[in-house]
């Protein structure tokens, strides 16, 4: 159960006063508090649904993993924990995202002011065309952070944060699109992290990078988790086994509607004792 000092914090900094949200652990084991919780969530764009009455509860400090075939809502639901929705002109959201008990989706919310705490990772590495730093920099830059000093701190301790710093100390001047797949990476989460964010999103971070580069950002991820709340999708089963606390997987029903929460739960026990038998059926490899 959070605090209310940490509740209040949460909803003085997207502009609107709490609502008394009730928060209702999904798991009685777990002592961390609700960060995002997500209530008959709904997404389509133009005609064609995606997401379909999906509810979840995402908790601090643990990372959360979306798993599922193709198709079958998971990007569409990480974009509606950061409003990234809003971007697409035929996307249309229902349902209820709360921010440390904030409706996300209430017209009196700033969505930059929420991707100011739920920073994104995308699946394929987009440095800007700058140098390392700048990279790094850009984000505390557009906050209002100035002088070189300050902003030299920033971007040490972001890519320090990132696993990065060793490999490119002496590459600061260098652009970010000169570096290697994985690091490049990790640059973007450097740039992420560099803004302070609370929840960081992931979407297939390690699909376009080779075996090596996808452990070391497993390793950072588990090494992320001390200090921020990650939501990962990802089409690896061994990935979301390995790095993710708890696991949700998504389907599309037996009518054709995209977008169904199959289940959800520790992933240890999605792994090991599914209670659905479609989501043994997916991690083993049976379809998807």
């Amino acid at each position: 159960m959070p605090g209310k000092q940490e509740s209040r914090d949460g909803a003085q900094a997207v502009g609107v006063s709490l609502g008394g949200l009730p928060y209702r652990p999904a798991h009685s084991a777990e002592t961390a508090p609700v960060v995002l919780r997500l209530d008959k969530v709904g997404v389509s764009y133009g005609n064609v649904p995606a997401v379909n009455d999906v509810s979840i509860d995402i908790y601090k400090n643990r990372i959360t993993a979306l798993i599922g075939p193709s198709g079958c809502g998971k990007s569409s639901i990480l974009r509606c924990l950061n409003r990234m929705n809003d971007l697409i002109h035929s996307a249309r959201v229902t349902g209820s995202v709360y921010l440390d008990g904030v409706d996300i989706n209430s017209d009196a919310v700033d969505p930059v002011q929420v991707r100011r705490h739920v920073g994104m990772v995308f699946q394929k590495p987009n440095p800007f065309p700058m140098s390392v730093r700048e990279n790094v920099a850009f984000g505390p830059k557009r906050q209002g952070t100035s002088g070189r000093g300050p902003l030299n701190d920033i971007v040490e301790k972001a890519l320090r944060s990132a696993a990065l710093w060793d490999e490119v100390a002496d590459k600061m001047a260098q652009s970010g699109t000169a570096l290697s797949g994985g690091q490049q990476q990790r640059l973007c989460i450097a740039r992420v992290l560099a803004v302070r964010p609370e929840i960081i999103l992931m979407d297939e971070p390690c699909s376009a990078l080779d075996p090596v580069a996808t452990l070391k950002i497993e390793d950072l991820m588990r090494e992320l988790a001390r200090d921020y709340t990650i939501v990962i999708v990802t089409h690896n089963m061994q990935q979301a086994a390995r790095v993710s606390d708890y696991t949700a997987f998504m389907l599309a029903s037996e009518h054709g509607v995209n977008g169904q929460l199959i289940e959800y739960g520790a992933t240890n026990e999605i792994f090991t004792n599914p209670k659905d038998k479609r989501t043994e059926d997916y991690i083993t490899g049976r379809f998807g």
